[in-house]
C-alpha cells in the first residue's frame, strides 16, 4: 500500500469507531494485531489478535462507557512508509457520568492494507480518574 493508503486506513479507523461501527472498525485490523496502551492503567497492556481486543478492551470499555462509546477525532496524521502516526482527541462519557475526553498519539503499523501493530500513548492519569472508584 501506498503511504496516503496507510494514511486514509487509519482515519477510516477512527471514522468507523466514532460513528459504533465496530465491524467497520475490527474490519481495518490483521487477525493478529498487536494493540499495547502504555502505563499501569487498568486497561494497559499489550491485546493481542482482534478476539482478545474485542473482549478484553472494548468489552471492558463498552461496559463503563455510556451508549455513545468514544468517539475519536484525528487532528494530525503524519505518515511515512507503513507507519501512521496519529494525534487524536477522543471523547466519552462514563455511565457514572465522568467525562472521559483524553489527548491521544497512536503509532501505528499497517501491512498488507490492515493495521498490524498500534502502541498507544495517553494521559494515564485521566484514565485513573474516569474509572477507578
Amino acid at each position: 500500500m501506498t503511504v496516503e493508503a496507510n494514511r486514509d486506513l487509519v482515519v477510516r479507523t477512527f471514522a468507523a469507531l466514532s460513528a459504533g461501527d465496530m465491524p467497520g472498525f475490527f474490519d481495518c485490523f490483521a487477525d493478529d494485531v498487536q494493540w499495547t496502551i502504555i502505563g499501569q492503567t487498568i486497561y494497559s497492556g499489550t491485546y493481542v489478535g482482534k478476539d482478545d481486543l474485542a473482549s478484553r478492551l472494548f468489552g471492558r470499555l463498552g461496559e463503563q462507557l455510556d451508549e455513545n462509546g468514544i468517539r475519536g477525532e484525528v487532528q494530525n496524521t503524519i505518515a511515512e512508509g507503513n507507519t501512521v502516526v496519529a494525534q487524536v482527541q477522543g471523547t466519552a462519557r462514563t455511565k457514572t457520568g465522568r467525562s472521559y475526553n483524553n489527548t491521544y498519539c497512536f503509532v501505528i503499523e499497517v501491512h498488507d492494507g490492515r493495521i498490524k501493530k498500534w502502541t498507544e500513548y495517553l494521559d494515564t492519569e485521566l484514565v485513573t480518574a474516569a474509572f477507578v472508584d
